[in-house]
């Protein structure tokens, strides 16, 4: 393992994270994903692609009562994220399986899931020059799994009108739309994430829906992440520092 470690906190020290000092570093956006679960006290959680662990402490932490199963390829990134569950007491509440999506673990059972999230690779595997850097190159480039995979292992797993909620780059909407479809995840809902109102596009979007359920997609107002000063707008401030769930009206009425 990379002796380089760092112990870093989120939502705002409620969590403590232990994770490699070069390569791949935790943002924003596993805070967010994890904030936009639907989850309640008593359901389960498959965090897909967990990492380190960042969105399963931060769910966790904030829904007492869940549980969160976080599947990792790598297995140093595994072991830091064991380490920061039992830094942080909740050995009762999030469990990592070093494990493969392609070829599941036989204690990950099908339809065992009340939620999943993932904050997939953000590149196609041909997208470019990948980082030198070979945890960063997982978290960021594809290899060897796609979009498609990752959700349709989500479907397989998740209970009928369970959800599925992911954080991706914005020009990668079209492709993550045709995936949920194709795994049978509906009632989709779209929330933009810009970065700032001043008419550049959004970057990022989360998507969530439900397996099995037939609806159509839902494209809603959004999030503004930063007001004109740089500092975090009130409502993302109050997700990142404080715990609080990100909040967006998605079923159709």
């Amino acid at each position: 393992m990379n002796d380089a470690i760092s112990e870093d906190t989120l939502l705002g020290g409620r969590v403590r994270l232990y994770q490699p000092t070069e390569g791949y570093r935790v943002a924003t956006d596993p805070v967010l994903l994890a904030a936009a679960v639907p989850v309640r006290p008593g359901e389960r959680v498959l965090d897909i692609g967990a990492g380190t662990g960042a969105a399963s402490l931060c769910l966790a932490r904030r829904v007492e009562g869940c549980v969160v199963t976080g599947l990792e390829l790598d297995p140093e990134l595994a072991a830091l994220c064991r380490r920061s569950v039992e830094s942080n007491g909740l050995d009762h509440a999030v469990d990592v399986i070093v494990g493969d999506l392609r070829t599941p673990p036989a204690r990950l059972g099908p339809a065992s899931f009340d939620h999943a999230m993932a904050n997939p690779p953000w590149l196609a595997e041909n997208a470019g020059s990948a980082p030198r850097n070979r945890q960063r190159a997982g978290a960021h480039v594809e290899h060897g799994t796609d979009l498609v995979h990752w959700v349709r292992f989500a479907a397989t797993m998740l209970r009928r009108g369970g959800t599925l909620t992911t954080v991706l780059k914005a020009e990668r909407l079209g492709e993550h739309l045709a995936a949920y479809t194709a795994s049978g995840i509906g009632e989709i809902a779209v929330v933009p994430l810009w970065s700032k109102r001043d008419g550049r596009p959004a970057h990022r979007v989360i998507l969530r829906g439900r397996k099995d359920i037939r609806a159509p997609v839902s494209l809603l107002p959004g999030f503004v992440l930063h007001l004109d000063d740089d500092r975090y707008a009130p409502e993302i401030d109050m997700v990142l520092r404080h715990g609080a769930g990100l909040t967006f009206t998605w079923q159709r009425r």
